[in-house]
């Protein structure tokens, strides 16, 4: 195994953790509460939980400077990001909620997994073969996607610009909790079917980190 691979399968030897990611720009609205909700069924399952907003963290998108070919890390942009990446190193259960934006994530979950660029190796053949340091270390995932229509068409790409990346980085994605017909600020309170399945998802993810 490669020796930055070690290094952060090594990072996850301690207790098990979960970062949850939220993409929303709005503060108190329905994701923060699912979000909330999904860890507090993480927590009650004795499994460390915590909660990021991108919004309050000031990054900017990928410069596609390519640094992080040679250096296994970003070190072409010096900015929130910084923060974060050992907070992902170091936890093995991955939470990623966004509102539906224009049929897509938002621009904040968007540039947060652009930067996750870093984590992948490559040959110097172009294209060639690659690989991520973050795969083969039992690392899950759960994906959430808030929506104010009625349909799932109506997500577009939503779920899909968070699984397909996530999953090449390594992660195994448990579960996508699509939420519909959500818009007002903390409306989704009144939903108790949805609470209920994203405390459980919380619980489950929890359960299987601890297997």
């Amino acid at each position: 195994m490669d020796t930055i691979a070690k290094k952060y399968k090594n990072a996850l030897s301690g207790s098990k953790k979960i970062i949850g990611i939220n993409g929303s720009p709005r503060k108190n609205g329905n994701s923060d509460i699912l979000l909330k909700q999904i860890l507090k069924g993480a927590k009650e399952t004795n499994v460390s939980a915590k909660r990021i907003y991108l919004r309050d963290f000031q990054f900017q998108s990928c410069a596609g400077c390519e640094k992080c070919r040679k250096d296994k890390i970003c070190t072409g942009l010096n900015d929130g990001m910084t923060l974060l990446y050992p907070k992902i190193i170091e936890s093995q259960g991955l939470v990623i909620i966004s509102p539906t934006h224009n049929y897509n994530v938002t621009a904040l979950i968007k540039a947060f997994i652009d930067r996750l660029y870093c984590f992948y190796n490559f040959t110097k053949d172009r294209p060639g073969p690659w690989s991520s340091n973050l795969a083969g270390q039992g690392r899950k995932a759960v994906l959430i996607a808030v929506c104010e229509q009625k349909s799932k068409k109506d997500m577009g790409f939503t779920l899909d610009a968070m699984r397909l990346p996530i999953k090449a980085l390594g992660f195994d994605i448990i579960a996508e909790l699509p939420v519909l017909k959500v818009f007002n600020r903390g409306k989704i309170r009144e939903n108790k079917e949805i609470l209920a399945k994203a405390l459980n998802l919380g619980k489950n993810l929890a359960a299987l980190l601890n297997k």
